[in-house]
């Protein structure tokens, strides 16, 4: 097998996997502490739009960009802040719930700094 081919395995396969498990054990954690009213769904769209925002940047960085790579950073550019701001918006009056609310409308609100730092990192290094 060669390095491509394990980076591409990591950067697929492994990574979104990671991801799931991790948001699985969280909302299972939420589940133990009888968090009222868990923010699960939001957990699961913070986890995509990061999660394929690391994607985005670990191909760029390791493999050869694609056609599929473009249309994750487009729906990373016009659908997933419409969806923190969503959830930044909505989690806003119920973070002093619990910390998961809190989480919640802070991973919505600083998508709109991580994201473009983000992408100028891609633009200035690919250059």
């Amino acid at each position: 097998m060669q390095k491509h081919e394990i980076l591409a395995i990591i950067i697929y396969l492994l990574l979104p996997f990671t991801g799931l498990l991790i948001f699985l054990w969280l909302r299972r954690k939420m589940r133990k502490e009888k968090i009222p009213i868990p923010p699960t769904l939001a957990f699961f769209i913070v986890f995509f739009n990061y999660g394929g925002l690391l994607v985005v940047l670990l191909t760029n960085f390791f493999l050869q960009w694609s056609g599929l790579a473009s249309l994750g950073t487009f729906y990373l550019i016009f659908i997933a802040p419409i969806l923190m701001a969503t959830i930044a918006f909505y989690y806003y009056r119920d973070r002093r719930l619990s910390i998961y609310h809190k989480s919640a409308f802070m991973s919505g609100a600083l998508y709109f700094i991580i994201f473009p730092l983000t992408l100028a990192i891609i633009f200035f290094i690919s250059s």
